[in-house]
C-alpha cells in the first residue's frame, strides 16, 4: 500500500511540475546534484523572470542570450506595477523578479507576509539635479527655488544629494530620513519646493532647479549622465540602500540556474549594455 501511494504521489508531482510551464524549472528544495543532472549541464532549464519594460526587462534580454550559450531559456514576463511581480514570485508563477530595491522589499514582505529573499544587487538608478531657470551649480543664486520630491523617501535622496553639493547642510545622523527640517545650514538662502515626485520634470520652467528620480527623468526624455548638473555617486548611501535586485523566494537562493541568471546580470556584456545605453540613468553595481 506504501509503495502503491509512493507512485501516485509521484506521478502528481511530475503532473504539477509540468504544468507550471517551465521545462525545467528547478524545484525549491532541489538539490544542485538534482537540478542540473549527473553532468552538471543547466541544458534544457526553463526560467521565468517578471520584470518592469524599462530597465530591467531590457536588461534581461542581455542575460537571455547569455543564458542561451549554456542551454537555459529565459522568459520575461513583463508587469507595469509594483505588486504583481512578487505575488507570482511567492507563488511560483515564475522563478525571481527583477524590478525593485531592497528597501521596498523588505516593505512588501513586511506588508503581505511574503517570503522573497535578494539574490544579488544589479543597479541603482541616480537621483539628479537638473537646470530650470539656472544653468549652473557654480553660482546659485540667493533665494533660487529647488524643487524636490515630497514623498519621504526621495526627498530625503533629493536633501542628501543637495548637501553633497555644498548646497545645503543636513544633521549628520539624518540620513535617508532627512526633512526640510533637518536643514542645519542654508548659505544660499534657498528655497525647498516639495511636489509630487512624478510632476518634477514638468516644473523645470518654474524653478531654478529640481531634484528628479531617475524613472522619472528617463520617462522624461532626460539622462543623467547628459543633462545633470550633478548625481548620486555610486558609493553613496543611497546607491547601496537603492540598489535594484533580482529577487527569489526564499530557500531558491543557490538554485543553480538562479545563480546562472546572477552570474548573467553581473556580467561584463550587461554592464557594457547599461553604459551604453542609459547615459548614466542607469548604473551597474558590479
Amino acid at each position: 500500500m506504501k509503495k502503491f501511494l509512493s507512485v501516485i504521489l509521484a506521478g502528481a508531482l511530475a503532473f504539477t511540475l509540468a504544468g507550471c510551464g517551465a521545462t525545467a524549472t528547478i524545484s525549491p528544495n532541489a538539490s544542485a546534484e538534482t537540478a542540473t543532472g549527473e553532468t552538471g549541464s543547466l541544458e534544457g532549464t526553463t526560467l521565468k523572470v517578471a520584470a518592469s519594460p524599462t530597465p530591467h526587462a531590457e536588461i534581461l534580454e542581455i542575460a537571455k542570450q547569455i543564458l542561451a550559450e549554456q542551454g537555459i531559456e529565459l522568459e520575461i514576463v513583463e508587469f507595469s506595477d509594483y505588486v504583481q511581480p512578487n505575488m507570482v514570485t511567492e507563488n511560483g508563477e515564475v522563478d525571481a523578479n527583477y524590478f525593485q530595491h531592497q528597501q521596498y522589499l523588505d516593505s512588501f514582505n513586511e506588508e503581505n507576509g511574503t517570503h522573497l529573499v535578494s539574490v544579488g544587487d544589479i543597479h541603482y538608478e541616480p537621483f539628479g539635479i537638473y537646470p530650470g531657470k539656472s544653468s549652473s551649480l557654480d553660482a546659485i543664486a540667493d533665494g533660487a527655488v529647488i524643487a524636490v520630491p515630497n514623498d519621504t523617501t526621495n526627498e530625503a535622496r533629493a536633501l542628501q544629494l543637495l548637501a553633497a553639493q555644498g548646497i545645503i547642510e543636513v544633521r549628520e545622523d539624518a540620513g535617508l530620513t532627512a526633512t526640510v527640517n533637518d536643514i542645519t545650514a542654508n548659505p544660499h538662502n534657498v528655497e525647498i519646493e516639495e511636489l509630487e515626485a512624478a510632476q518634477l520634470p514638468r516644473t523645470l520652467a518654474d524653478v531654478d532647479y529640481a531634484v528628479i528620480n531617475g524613472n522619472y527623468a528617463l520617462e522624461a526624455g532626460f539622462t543623467a549622465g547628459e543633462d545633470a548638473l550633478a548625481t548620486e555617486d555610486a558609493a553613496s548611501e543611497a546607491a547601496q540602500t537603492y540598489a535594484n535586485v533580482l529577487v527569489v523566494k526564499e530557500g531558491r537562493e543557490n538554485d543553480p540556474a538562479i545563480q546562472a541568471l546572477l552570474a548573467a546580470l553581473q556580467s561584463q556584456d550587461v554592464k557594457d549594455y547599461i553604459d551604453a545605453t542609459y547615459n548614466g540613468a542607469v548604473v551597474a553595481l558590479f
